[in-house]
């Protein structure tokens, strides 16, 4: 699968350079292959942490995410409840907002 990419420039500490050179050189894979690799199974050990795809949720619940995002972390289907649940919750308050005008 090809993703798109895009140019980060970040500080690594030397010794996680050697390490990720030592480890490229083993593998024949370039450094950054390397790091992708760490990255991307850091990721998926920390997406399937309940406590965090939880915390996404709170995230998407207050806005600061958008839906597709969400989807990404914790998949379609549970993504799709979230999301009818937010819109559940969203009419709650406008029809509470509603009564305390009156």
């Amino acid at each position: 699968m090809y993703m798109s990419t895009k140019r980060v420039n970040f500080r690594l500490p030397e010794e996680l350079v050697a390490h990720a050179d030592i480890a490229a050189e083993v593998t024949h894979k370039n450094r950054t292959e390397i790091l992708i690799e760490a990255l991307r199974q850091y990721l998926e050990e920390k997406e399937s942490d309940e406590s965090f795809r939880e915390a996404v949720v709170e995230l998407y619940l207050d806005d600061h995410i958008e839906f597709e995002k969400l989807v990404e972390i914790i998949g379609r289907q549970d993504a799709e409840a979230v999301r009818a649940s937010k819109e559940v919750l969203d009419r709650g308050e406008e029809l509470a907002d509603k009564l305390a005008d009156l």
